[in-house]
């Protein structure tokens, strides 16, 4: 196991700061690596940051996560959509924070339904960029796996 953390971002997220801003904020994606660079550095993680708009390119960077310490997943619309990425972070084996920008619960009833949470070990929603931060630290907090 490595002190490696995979920051992973799926579809759309390459627009933030100009996709509907009052929903998303204004902080570009650049904006959300720096915070997790800068975090993951305080927290002695070194921190691989991605992000694709294909759902099976997102499985290949899941599984390229095998063996890191852990996996902050962004998995965007396709939380509510993919099995695939369901069936990829239960494959891998690697400890999977989910996290979302926007209280996913507070928007659209399909968004209220996630494929990632039964196999992630924590969700967090609705604190913007600070999502990612308190998906970092919850990593920082379990212990590592063999």
């Amino acid at each position: 196991m490595s002190d490696t953390v995979h920051v992973l971002n799926g579809p759309n997220l390459n627009l933030l700061g100009t996709r509907e801003p009052g929903i998303y904020g204004a902080a570009t994606l650049a904006d959300v690596e720096a915070l997790c660079h800068a975090e993951g550095a305080a927290l002695g993680f070194a921190i691989v940051f991605r992000q694709t708009n294909s759902e099976g390119a997102l499985v290949d960077l899941i599984q390229a996560a095998r063996g890191a310490r852990g996996i902050v997943l962004n998995a965007a619309a396709y939380t509510h959509t993919s099995v695939a990425l369901r069936d990829a972070v239960a494959a891998v084996g690697v400890p999977t924070i989910e996290v979302h920008l926007s209280n996913v619960f507070a928007r659209e009833a399909f968004r209220h339904h996630s494929f990632l949470s039964p196999v992630a070990r924590g969700v967090i929603c609705g604190f913007g960029p600070q999502s990612y931060v308190l998906g970092l630290r919850a990593l920082a907090g379990l212990p590592p796996t063999p």
